[in-house]
């Protein structure tokens, strides 16, 4: 009983087949520091099972397989960054596969479809699956969130500033690729700005760009301790940049706002002063309350309140916070006080339903900053990956037979 409890236990030990895997692993790491995880790292976080069974695999024998990677819900094709670090790998671990895509970069994928089949040998695939589903979920579902919102607003500019809000770099530069490959998507197709940076440099690249675009953050104008101020400081020490002014800090939107086109009136008039609304929802811009979201909205946009409209909507049109009835509100106070070439960046919860209801309103929003395209359900980006072949015989777990070529 002893002895086959002790060989139970040195079972669940990782690695302990007396024949090691036929893999060939770096010594040194000399790779690209943005693919990760590199072939030293990854063994550290792969699931255990997978590692387990490419042990068995070496044990008992080698044999060809071919994976399908699908998803369970509509997404967009985003899986270049993916595909790059799998052949990375393979050409390290001096091998082959065979990589057939459904679909182009950028394609529609319905539920359950296919997106990609891999194949080669299962030594040298199957510990691979945990980093590579990790970078295919959630980027397919980002670029499909970022073609909803550049669909809607398909004359606005956005600015992807979602590093913030993501769980590292890695996270970051693939939601960064999302909103690149959703935004392109639209601009092959219509008349569209879409996506014109992010707020780091190292995905400018994507966008053409090669530094990340922004100005201030609320922690300058606290600082400098009066929103005009602040502006004076960021245009004191870019003074060749144009000049995006925060102005909800302190409640004053228009206050504010208008404060700083009369101070920096050349720069209203040529067209390079933007200020930022990006009131939080707890409360109403200066000046606005329900009946005055309501009337705005008569004046500029009244279809958007004629018919029905869900709690959500009603909020993105008339409530607190950054709402349709809140630009159209500083447009028209802009406008009237003469300064029509300045421009409305909006920020604060901007995702493709926000983005819907915008549309509805005819916003004169310039600039849309958004870390919200990021899904926002984390289900939803489960990337999944089935062998359905094994030695060159179709075979598939049951219920998942839609799998297999057609």
């Amino acid at each position: 009983m002893q002895k086959k409890m002790r060989r139970y236990l040195e079972g669940l030990k990782l690695s302990e087949n007396k024949k090691k895997p036929n893999i060939n692993l770096i010594k040194k790491v000399s790779w690209p520091n943005d693919l990760r995880p590199n072939p030293v790292q990854l063994s550290s976080v792969t699931d255990t099972y997978f590692l387990r069974t490419r042990d068995v695999v070496a044990e008992f024998g080698d044999t060809e397989v071919t994976y399908a990677i699908f998803m369970r819900r509509p997404v967009i094709s985003a899986l270049n960054p993916a595909l790059d670090w799998l052949q990375h790998i393979i050409k390290e671990r001096k091998g082959n596969v065979n990589i057939n895509r459904c679909f182009e970069e950028g394609s529609d994928v319905g539920a359950g479809e296919p997106m990609v089949y891999i194949s080669g040998s299962m030594l040298l695939l199957v510990d691979l699956e945990t980093a590579l589903l990790q970078k295919i979920g959630a980027t397919c579902v980002a670029a499909y969130n970022a073609r909803s919102m550049v669909e809607s607003l398909r004359q606005t500019s956005f600015l992807a500033m979602d590093a913030r809000h993501c769980a590292g770099t890695d996270m970051a530069d693939l939601m960064a690729y999302g909103a690149y490959i959703g935004s392109q998507r639209v601009k092959s197709e219509m008349n569209a700005i879409g996506f014109i940076g992010c707020a780091t440099d190292k995905t400018a690249h994507l966008f053409q760009n090669t530094k990340g675009l922004g100005t201030m953050p609320h922690a300058l104008v606290g600082y400098a301790g009066s929103t005009l101020k602040a502006a004076e400081m960021f245009h004191s020490t870019w003074p060749d940049q144009p000049l995006t002014v925060l102005i909800d800090y302190f409640g004053k939107e228009i206050t504010d706002g208008l404060m700083i086109c009369r101070s920096f009136k050349h720069l209203a008039n040529n067209g390079t002063l933007s200020l930022r609304l990006d009131t939080h929802g707890g409360r109403y811009i200066e000046g606005l309350d329900v009946a005055g979201s309501y009337a705005v909205l008569e004046r500029n946009a009244p279809e958007s309140i004629r018919g029905y409209r869900t709690e959500q909507e009603l909020r993105y049109l008339i409530g607190t916070g950054v709402s349709a009835a809140s630009v159209w509100h500083l447009r028209e106070i802009l406008n009237n006080a003469g300064f029509q070439k300045v421009k409305i960046v909006a920020s604060s919860g901007f995702g493709p339903e926000k983005c819907k209801v915008f549309s509805l309103a005819n916003v004169p929003v310039d600039v849309i900053g958004t870390g919200s395209y990021l899904p926002s359900r984390w289900s939803e980006t489960y990337a999944t990956a089935d062998i359905i072949s094994y030695g060159g015989k179709s075979q598939v777990k049951l219920g998942r037979e839609f799998l297999l070529r057609r």
